[in-house]
């Protein structure tokens, strides 16, 4: 059996193709993931959701971009959520991904694309 990465709360850099885009807020704990970005006007960079499999927008204040990741990071696909929504349930992923709608096209995260997130 894999084992897998330990995530914990706190920080990162985002980075695509060897080169950094981005700082990420990692959401590891149940109250982290639970918060996310509720409450807030905006956010600068990202935010990683580790494990989770689907997200909603219900409560959120402005549109988000959502990348749904599988456990190596590779990106399974990307869609724009206007707040109110609920998303599907995408069945191999394990971590999302969130900015802002329209960000995570400007930096490259597309499917099939493998991120890597570090300190």
């Amino acid at each position: 059996m894999r084992r897998g990465r330990r995530w914990r709360d706190g920080t990162g850099t985002l980075t695509i193709d060897g080169r950094p885009v981005a700082e990420v807020e990692i959401a590891a704990t149940y109250r982290t993931r639970r918060r996310g970005l509720l409450g807030r006007e905006g956010i600068e960079g990202a935010m990683l959701l580790t494990p989770c499999g689907s997200v909603h927008s219900v409560g959120m204040r402005f549109a988000i971009d959502v990348a749904y990741l599988d456990r190596d990071l590779g990106v399974l696909s990307v869609r724009t959520m206007p707040p109110g929504r609920v998303g599907l349930p995408r069945p191999r992923a394990r971590h999302v991904l969130e900015a802002e709608a329209g960000t995570l096209a400007e930096w490259g995260v597309r499917q099939g694309v493998t991120l890597t997130i570090g300190p």
